[in-house]
């Protein structure tokens, strides 16, 4: 190798390893710095790509979670209402009951009606909670209308879908239904038994009411027996357990939902988390690679003093 003063090509390569080694060493230190093994789109261009699509269906599963956890919360409100609804069911039976003692004067059995209309009422005011906004029951065959919900008819498709997916509507979905408590107090006498009867009849329809939106709808205890108080019960009982069924499928869904969430961060991690252990080993590999190019690199730099010697 000729021995020249222009170009010391020892100490070009020494150099070039120097900023090679020292490039390796800060990429290192980004790495354990952010605990991310692709700190730039050049680290793992196709690696990136999968993660970010992965974080967003995370997200997207953090959403419907959350909406299925709500959904939830509304069934559990829904049959709070309904529970003291067929609380207030029983004490209208109690009230029958009473009306129809011997001992009691008119003057008695007016003090029960008097408490049975009012029951009405409330169970009417009930009937019309809501939750954020949002009607607890429906009163209508179906969401977008079409006419009045009767007895009867309790399985209509007044229902509101819940998301259980990160692939929003295009996925799985679970419809919970607005109970039509309505149409369980609402008694049509062409469905009942001569055992279950109302004995005044609305000549008009036919059809009475245990919800009262004011006073003068109210009917008497005298003008129902007790089988219907009992059809209006199992009425209320099959919304209660449709309402159960659908809460146990919503509370399998976000069970399903939190475990595909987590393996999904799982698989996540695997692409862009670092192993500190092998990118510590690479730490300490560069740090002693920076050390020995930059001492080669005083050596190459001194090579060319031999050429000034012979010039002298």
């Amino acid at each position: 190798m000729p021995l020249t003063i222009n170009t010391n090509s020892a100490a070009a390569k020494a150099n070039m390893h120097l900023e090679r080694n020292n490039d390796m060493l800060r990429k290192s230190l980004n790495r354990l710095s952010s605990g991310s093994r692709i700190v730039q789109p050049v680290d793992d261009a196709g690696g990136l790509a999968v993660s970010m699509k992965l974080e967003s269906a995370i997200t997207r599963l953090s959403g419907a979670q959350i909406n299925v956890q709500n959904a939830i919360s509304f069934l559990e409100v829904q049959d709070g209402v309904m529970d003291a609804a067929g609380k207030i069911l029983n004490r209208m039976i109690e009230l029958k009951g009473l009306s129809e003692d011997v001992m009691k004067n008119d003057s008695d059995k007016e003090n029960y009606d008097r408490e049975f209309r009012d029951l009405q009422m409330q169970i009417y005011d009930m009937t019309q909670v809501q939750f954020n906004g949002v009607s607890l029951f429906a009163t209508t065959v179906s969401d977008a209308g079409g006419g009045n919900a009767k007895i009867g008819n309790l399985g209509t498709d007044n229902t509101m879908s819940i998301f259980t997916s990160a692939e929003g509507s295009s996925g799985p979905t679970v419809s919970i239904n607005k109970a039509l408590l309505l149409s369980a107090l609402t008694i049509d006498e062409a469905n009942l038994s001569n055992e279950r009867e109302f004995q005044e009849a609305d000549s008009a329809n036919d059809i009475s009411s245990f919800a009262a939106e004011n006073i003068g709808d109210a009917i008497n205890l005298a003008d129902v027996s007790v089988g219907v108080f009992t059809q209006a019960l199992e009425n209320i009982a099959t919304l209660r357990a449709g309402n159960g069924g659908t809460m146990s499928r919503l509370r399998f869904a976000s069970d399903n939902i939190a475990t595909t969430k987590t393996n999904m961060e799982a698989a996540n991690g695997r692409i862009i988390d670092v192993d500190v252990a092998a990118e510590s080993t690479r730490l300490a590999k560069y740090n002693v690679l920076i050390q020995a190019s930059a001492s080669m690199l005083a050596q190459a730099n001194t090579n060319n003093d031999i050429a000034l010697m012979l010039l002298r």
